[in-house]
């Protein structure tokens, strides 16, 4: 029985995506009902078709992408979503991060993905990770399984982000070192600046409505009232 179980979950386990979003990214509607290989290479479609092939070689059968597998014309999916988006990552055999700006030489910290808000959470929540740079090779053709064990990697995360190793290695949401949690993404963007309050969700384990529209004063405001309601700790306000 127990290797019926084993078996039954390696069929299972499925890789992540991790990446800057780009012009041109797949939609749920249009790869729906379609072969990912038989379509245009042109823009986050090439991306994805990309990320399938490495997830094969590495001889997974499922692949996640936040582009496509998700239908962002539901607003209740995209709450959802959003609200067990760190448990995707968490719950994933390995994730694999394209820089698409770094070349072969790196070195890491030159890319953009760095300095986005959503990939802060992406980092953190893979036990297993690997880094592919612009052309889809693996980063210093490092062939560990996962980079998170690579000490040269660790050394070079921890420059660029500020978090320690033992954080990025073992990192448990909550609201332990709330205010590092948050000085972690203060330099870090969105896109839409509300998101940046609920790209924090996660990290935190805290589960609160999505109301995009909002100003991202009041998206922050209830993100600290709630940090400091359920831990007390009033020093989160002044991260």
């Amino acid at each position: 029985m127990e290797l019926i179980r084993a078996d039954i979950s390696k069929h299972f386990q499925y890789v992540t995506l991790s990446h800057r979003w780009g012009e041109g990214e797949p939609s749920l509607r249009d790869v729906e009902g379609h072969s990912i290989y038989g379509m245009s290479i042109k823009g986050g479609f090439g991306k994805l078709q990309a990320f399938c092939r490495v997830a094969l070689e590495l001889d997974y059968l499922w692949a996640w992408s936040d582009t496509c597998c998700i239908d962002k014309h539901s607003s209740a999916e995209v709450q959802e979503t959003i609200g067990s988006m760190f448990a995707w990552y968490r719950l994933s055999a390995l994730t694999i991060v394209h820089l698409s700006d770094v070349l072969d030489t790196g070195p890491l910290g030159s890319s953009e993905w760095f300095r986005r808000g959503w990939t802060l959470q992406e980092l953190l929540a893979p036990r297993s990770l690997l880094f592919y740079t612009q052309t889809w090779s693996l980063y210093k053709n490092l062939t560990s399984p996962n980079h998170k064990a690579d000490f040269a990697v660790l050394e070079e995360l921890e420059r660029e982000t500020g978090i320690e190793p033992r954080f990025l290695t073992s990192f448990s949401p909550g609201l332990d070192d709330a205010r590092s949690r948050l000085q972690w993404a203060s330099l870090r963007r969105t896109t839409r600046p509300e998101d940046i309050a609920y790209s924090l969700f996660g990290i935190f384990n805290l589960h609160l409505p999505i109301m995009y529209g909002e100003s991202v004063e009041n998206a922050l405001g209830r993100l600290l009232a709630e940090i400091v309601s359920q831990s007390g700790d009033v020093s989160v306000l002044d991260w």
